[in-house]
């Protein structure tokens, strides 16, 4: 018997001058995953430019707070609200946000990136206060559109990432708001503080799919389920954003190794937990463990790093940021690119290449930069960034640009 397909299927032909219509505006991982990977290629350039001294800076805001914004509330930013905005779909069976709208919404994410470089018209800060304009506009429109979605399917188990979603934005906000008044040292803090957000992120979002896509990829008859622990780490999570948030904003000598230490043993015992036979023979179960055992040897480094001053807490915090946000975000958008438009979940080999290049960033940023030192660290950390980001740019555009193989909408 013939499935019927009870989806609106996608129009056959749209005209060049139909926008709106076009396949990338069907779902918002599509071009949200693409201008992600176009900024990870091209702000990470730039800086390995500026590092290597063929380009100069000339904008009010140090480079270093603006490489950190950009990695963090820009690139990782977009592809966080594109998978959310995305998956809300799946988990509510409410339509997301598509078309003009999407188009908007995209343009406005651009509109933040490129303000950055506007001249000094009214004040020094002119650039400054145009992005945070522009980043508020967007981060609004996505936790709105996401907050309706799943308001209106009642779907409770989800509105934590309404909260997270909101804090990401409140913590952009201040960000720029502390760079503006020059409190460069709280502004830093800010962004240390958004990585540990970001790992609640990461941490509840890998405790539904890891297991679930393990289980498939592997065709297992049951996924491992660590109820009570999920919980315990989303509690653990968040008490340690307040406690680092407080101690590094206000009381300077609270000791915050410690809660890094317990986060790290859960994050740790989870991964074991979820570790199957076979998996090294997947690129896109591999990629995502590698990607978790990164958060939890991470966080171990953080919580060293306030005992031993061999360990900077700068470059543990990269061992996340390069080792376990940006490799899991490159296996994500890989596979949600993949598994929404329809095609099989199987890769070439030079997305397995990518996900080495960013694996040995991660590895070169964070624990080799005593041994060769910390600008030549820097340099080649950047440059297997860019290169994993271009092979994922060279596989994944005609994906995300065109229509679902099967004709549906998505």
């Amino acid at each position: 018997m013939k499935v019927i397909n009870l989806t609106e299927p996608m129009p056959k032909k749209v005209k060049a001058h139909q926008v709106s219509q076009w396949p990338i505006w069907a779902l918002a991982f599509r071009p949200y995953f693409l201008v992600a990977g176009v900024l990870a290629v091209g702000s990470m350039s730039y800086w390995l430019l500026m590092l290597s001294g063929y380009a100069n800076w000339h904008l009010t805001v140090p480079a270093t707070l603006w490489h950190a914004h950009e990695m963090l509330f820009g690139f990782s930013g977009v592809v966080a609200m594109g998978f959310l905005l995305t998956a809300a779909q799946t988990w509510t069976g409410v339509p997301s946000v598509s078309g003009s709208k999407l188009c908007l919404m995209t343009a406005v994410w651009l509109l933040a990136r490129l303000s950055f470089f506007l001249p000094a018209i009214i004040t020094a800060n002119f650039n400054l206060y145009v992005v945070g304009v522009f980043q508020l506009i967007w981060w609004l429109a996505g936790i709105i559109t996401l907050s309706n979605m799943l308001l209106k399917a009642s779907s409770k188990q989800n509105y934590v990432f309404i909260a997270i979603a909101s804090m990401l934005c409140a913590l952009n906000i201040i960000f720029l708001a502390l760079v503006i008044a020059e409190n460069m040292l709280f502004a830093l803090s800010v962004v240390d503080t958004a990585v540990i957000v970001m790992t609640l992120l990461v941490g509840i979002v890998a405790g539904r799919v890891v297991p679930f896509f393990t289980a498939r990829g592997l065709n297992l008859t049951e996924q491992v389920r660590l109820p009570r622990l999920d919980k315990l780490v989303v509690v653990s999570s968040l008490f340690a954003i307040a406690w680092f948030f407080f101690s590094q904003l206000f009381f300077n000598q609270m000791s915050v190794g410690w809660v890094f230490a317990w986060l790290a043993c859960l994050h740790f015992y989870r991964s074991v937990a979820w570790w199957q036979k076979g998996i090294l023979k997947v690129p896109l179960l591999w990629s995502l463990h590698l990607s978790y055992w990164a958060l939890s040897i991470g966080l171990l480094l953080i919580a060293l790093s306030n005992y031993s001053s061999f360990i900077l807490f700068k470059d543990a915090l990269h061992f996340i940021t390069v080792g376990t946000i940006g490799l899991m975000i490159l296996a994500m958008m890989v596979r949600v690119s993949h598994g929404h438009t329809g095609r099989p979940l199987k890769v070439p080999f030079i997305i397995t290449l990518a996900f080495v290049c960013i694996a040995i960033a991660a590895i070169i940023r964070a624990l080799l930069v005593s041994l060769i030192g910390h600008h030549l660290a820097w340099q080649l950390s950047a440059m297997l960034w860019i290169a994993g980001f271009l092979l994922f740019l060279f596989h994944c555009v005609p994906i995300l640009v065109k229509r679902r193989v099967d004709g549906r909408v998505g």
